[in-house]
């Protein structure tokens, strides 16, 4: 058999992971001196509120190293294999981590697969891996599947604040100021190396989905993978998001809009909205 094991920052619900047999590791959420384990003791709606009432900026450290140690063990020691899918090396330094851990367990059916993405990007190279289990496949033959899949998968974003890069020093106050004033809305996008980038700007949200919009036009998606539609907080920005995708003649049935988490959510704040395919 083998285990598909994940983090938190892929954005799945509790019970999703339970159906689908996979191990998810909680990455740590931090307010001030208060910490929390995400999707344990801090759920998405918990976050929003603590991301908007407290006063604290939020830090987010990488899953626990000793837990995916025991997991590769256990694994090991009932005969099975293993992949630990992470959130991509170009937002943490959970893969590279994860990699030399396993480097130095030496457990040939142990392996790590960087997502090269995160959130909804993140679950659908999970949902892929749990795919060609379920059908049969070793391990080394997901490993080589995941590596190209994740080449295909397309995620774009429109923030409604620049609070938050702000409150992170990923951008200056002047900018901030001009910015908000201006109702600029940045477009994010996971590049192909795994890094977020800021390709375009749009004055307002619906804009911002008319972007995204051509985008998806411009490279269609793949029928054989699901497409989704994420939100921060806010279902608002989400649902009419999907509606505009609908309008496209895709498929996005509501089990398919999800809540964005803090790996993400911690930087781009309430009220974003964006889409997930493979290409």
């Amino acid at each position: 058999m083998v285990r598909i094991i994940t983090d938190s920052a892929a954005d799945f619900e509790p019970e999703e992971m339970e159906q689908m047999h996979v191990t998810c590791i909680p990455l740590t959420v931090m307010f001030g001196t208060k910490e929390y384990q995400e999707n344990v003791d801090l759920n998405k709606n918990q976050f929003y509120d603590l991301l908007r009432d407290s006063g604290e900026f939020p830090k987010t450290a990488q899953a626990s190293p000793q837990l995916l140690k025991d997991l590769f063990r256990q694994a090991d020691a009932a005969g099975d294999e293993a992949i630990y899918i992470t959130i991509s090396s170009g937002f943490s330094g959970t893969y590279q981590n994860a990699e030399l851990l396993r480097q130095k367990l030496n457990l040939p059916g142990c392996y790590v697969v960087d997502s090269e993405n995160g959130t909804g990007g993140q679950r659908m190279v999970v949902e892929y891996a749990v795919k060609l289990r379920d059908e049969g496949k070793t391990a080394k033959e997901i490993v080589s599947a995941l590596e190209a899949m994740r080449k295909r998968v397309v995620l774009y974003a429109c923030m409604d604040t620049l609070e938050y890069l702000y409150k992170g020093g990923r951008i200056s106050g002047a900018v901030y100021r001009v910015g908000s004033l201006a109702q600029i809305k940045p477009i994010l996008q996971v590049d192909a190396e795994g890094k977020l980038a800021i390709p375009a700007k749009a004055m307002g949200m619906k804009k911002g989905m008319a972007f995204m919009c051509e985008k998806v036009k411009e490279l269609p998606p793949d029928g054989e993978f699901p497409f989704y539609v994420m939100y921060t907080d806010d279902r608002v920005n989400g649902l009419a998001l999907a509606e505009r995708i609908r309008a496209l003649g895709i498929e996005v049935p509501e089990e398919r809009i999800i809540n964005v988490g803090a790996a993400i959510g911690t930087h781009v704040g309430p009220k974003a909205c964006g889409l997930v395919y493979v290409h």
